[in-house]
């Protein structure tokens, strides 16, 4: 059944109950979502709720992800989870067992229809995000939608304004923004003490394992709705060992590591040293490759991005080999110090790790990692440190602001989070238009900027520490984008007709973004 299909019985059992005067409008919201776009008929809130009411939440997607929001929001005040979606009937039935009386469906629109459901957590995969999200705001609920809050560029404006047509609070997944710990960072920051900031640094180290390549393709396991779970997916042979959470390293169905975790890296780079100025860089060019496991994947797991925009630039690796061949331990940079322990804090904060996030200054640097922070002068001297819980208030702050109903009390209101993400694939665009590496022509894309020949460098020592031989790779150095983040396109020499389709890809019918709303 189409989303459409469903939603005109939906309104169609309405206008007949209506009729018959068996039953009055509410302020439930109900939509007519006709084929086009036709204008949808909705009111501000699913529903009334009181300060002292349950919000009922429906869960769609329970895999890991999924279930540790589960865990997180069942630990907030007045919240109950009265709907769980999955495609797999084996995630369905285990997480079902512990909510026996919650509602639960393998196709996620049947909670949009639920009357008992006033939002949902958006924790399917990736492909899935933006379209469940304008489905569930069209539908009268609001959303949670996890990071990547979008699976390209356009379509994470359309979840954006979707939430702005119907009037619906949305909140992206990258919980590090309710941290206390990033208050007291911006207010050192701003202190002056570290002085201009010159350039950002960004990392995201870590070790990951071949995805295995078979010679047939992989049966879809019993159970699972393979039509639901592919989504707006291509529906191609899959030569992975495995169905689950392996997708993220396919482009048909995930955005690789970047899309993965560097949402988290780059919304803290955005949030913490740019306080949300910038929405998009200028210009993006990326390179990289996949390497030593000659798996099924086809998503980098060596990746190198930099991006200008018009404050300073950011340069950012992203690194799934180990530090060498046969290490386990994942890659460091050894331009900066790993951030201390806290002496007399929890058995996480006791070990020193290493910064996903340094901002060079005048004077020094500031390293940030989840729930963790440290400025350093110069000299490598310690100046302060910080400690954090990671962003344990965020799913409470989504419940806040939907009894508020003020887009202004979220911390990671969804058109932040859409910038957010949009960065992430501008980053794989550049990547996916590659073509073969060359280190000479890779220092010209950013002519005698150092921190750039650096970046540069550090690729091609991390190769070879993994015995990889660089000439005979297959690594890419992709083209230097040009975005006009007003816009939100390409533009000039590189907005070619294969680098658009990137930029707003197509899904599979019926699962189609809506061009009108």
């Amino acid at each position: 059944m189409t989303e459409h299909t469903n939603r005109f019985r939906t309104v169609s059992k309405i206008h007949n109950k209506l009729q018959q005067g068996r039953t009055k409008i509410t302020r439930r919201s109900f939509v007519i979502a006709a084929t086009g776009g036709t204008a949808a008929l909705f009111s501000p809130l699913s529903r009334v709720v009181g300060a002292s009411d349950d919000i009922r939440l429906g869960v769609i997607g329970l895999g890991v992800r999924g279930n540790q929001l589960i865990e997180a929001f069942t630990k907030v005040k007045g919240v109950r989870i009265a709907g769980l979606c999955d495609p797999d009937a084996s995630r369905l039935g285990k997480v079902k067992s512990q909510f026996p009386a919650a509602q639960a469906v393998d196709d996620m629109r049947r909670l949009f229809d639920s009357k008992e459901i006033d939002a949902v957590l958006i924790a399917a995969p990736n492909r899935w995000h933006c379209l469940a999200g304008i489905w569930a705001m069209q539908a009268g609920k609001d959303v949670y939608v996890e990071k990547p809050s979008s699976y390209s560029v356009w379509e994470g404006r359309q979840l954006v304004e979707t939430s702005r047509k119907y009037d619906r609070i949305a909140q992206g997944g990258t919980q590090q923004r309710s941290d206390p710990m990033q208050v007291e960072v911006k207010e050192f920051l701003d202190s002056g003490v570290l002085g201009d900031v010159q350039y950002v640094r960004l990392n995201r180290f870590g070790v990951r394992q071949s995805i295995g390549k078979r010679s047939t393709p992989l049966p879809i396991p019993d159970g699972v709705n393979y039509e639901l779970w592919l989504g707006p997916a291509k529906d191609q042979p899959i030569f992975r060992e495995n169905l689950q959470y392996d997708w993220h390293w396919d482009w048909n169905t995930g955005s690789g590591e970047l899309g993965n975790w560097g949402p988290h890296v780059l919304d803290d780079c955005r949030h913490v040293a740019f306080r949300d100025r910038v929405t998009l860089p200028k210009r993006v060019v990326a390179g990289g490759g996949r390497f030593v496991w000659n798996d099924a994947g086809n998503t980098p797991n060596a990746h190198f991005i930099y991006y200008e925009t018009d404050e300073v630039p950011v340069l950012m690796a992203v690194h799934n080999l180990p530090l060498r061949d046969g290490a386990e331990q994942s890659d460091r940079y050894e331009k900066v110090k790993p951030i201390p322990g806290k002496p007399d804090g929890n058995r996480y904060q006791q070990r020193e790790v290493q910064p996903f996030l340094v901002i060079h200054c005048e004077n020094g640097y500031y390293c940030g990692s989840r729930g963790r922070g440290a400025a350093f002068s110069r000299e490598g001297k310690l100046l302060k440190a910080f400690y954090g819980d990671g962003g344990n208030a965020h799913y409470g702050n989504f419940i806040a602001a939907l009894r508020s109903r003020k887009r202004k009390d979220q911390n990671a209101e969804i058109e932040q989070t859409h910038f957010t993400a949009a960065w992430a694939h501008l980053g794989n665009i550049s990547y996916r238009l590659g073509q073969a590496y060359d280190s000479r022509k890779a220092m010209e894309r950013v002519r005698g900027y150092a921190p750039w020949e650096e970046l540069i460098a550090g690729f091609e020592t991390h190769l070879q520490a993994n015995q990889v031989d660089l000439a005979s790779a297959r690594a890419k150095l992709g083209p230097m984008l040009e975005i006009d983040p007003r816009t939100e396109k390409l533009i000039g020499p590189t907005a070619t007709a294969e680098a658009k389709a990137l930029l707003k890809p197509t899904g599979r019918a019926p699962f189609v973004i809506p061009e009108r709303l």
